[in-house]
């Protein structure tokens, strides 16, 4: 399939949270999800366990009944940063930089049902109240592949988006798709689509040596 001319190093730096430059009219060929699925799958994971699911939503109906439920959490969501906002210096350097941020996250919850695909990466089990380790190891277990998944979305012109806003309806959001919620964890909600536009740049960050710690903190 077509790939844009990226080196490792630029697809690692310019794959963004994609939200109002996703292409919602372009359909997403299912060969190319299969191919950046299968470099997916050449992820790590604990004791090469290989305990992820990956469901890849199309359906217009169920789209829009996952889209609700993820409107609905951030819809209050939205209600507590509008709060906090009160209090909060508009003139500060970062303020103009949130506030893009929160344009484009309400940009994708109105329009959330139009994306072409979503893709839910799940790991099996449950991780509700198992110990931190436990719940670490299957985190780095379904994490890493789903970033790859993202990467290769980059270099092949798609958009995602590391969204969790439907997990407080997870439950809900399984029955939808026939995911049999006492067996798997969802672990996200990436939205998917061809972008407006193939050039991103890499993001203003703070200067490593903020956040740096050797040997000792």
């Amino acid at each position: 399939m077509p790939r844009i001319d990226l080196t490792a190093d630029q697809v690692l730096t310019t794959t963004r949270s994609v939200r109002k430059r996703l292409d919602l009219t372009r359909p997403v060929e299912p060969e190319v999800l299969r191919e950046c699925l299968e470099i997916a799958l050449q992820a790590p994971s604990g004791s090469n366990s290989q305990q992820w699911h990956f469901v890849i939503v199309t359906d217009p109906a169920k789209k829009l009944a996952i889209a609700d439920l993820y409107r609905k959490s951030f819809s209050a969501y939205s209600a507590k940063r509008m709060e906090a906002r009160k209090n909060q210096d508009t003139s500060s350097p970062g303020a103009a930089t949130q506030q893009r941020i929160t344009n484009s996250a309400d940009y994708l919850a109105e329009h959330m049902h139009e994306v072409p695909v979503y893709l839910i990466p799940c790991i099996t089990g449950r991780l509700d109240n198992l110990p931190a380790s436990q719940v670490a190891g299957a985190w780095g277990s379904i994490i890493p592949a789903t970033w790859s998944f993202m990467l290769a979305a980059r270099a092949r012109g798609l958009g995602t988006a590391w969204t969790t806003l439907h997990l407080p309806y997870e439950k809900e959001a399984a029955e939808v798709l026939g995911i049999p919620y006492e067996k798997i964890t969802q672990a996200a909600l990436i939205p998917v689509a061809y972008t407006l536009g193939t050039n991103f740049n890499p993001a203003e960050r703070e200067p490593l040596d903020n956040v740096l710690h050797w040997d000792k903190w």
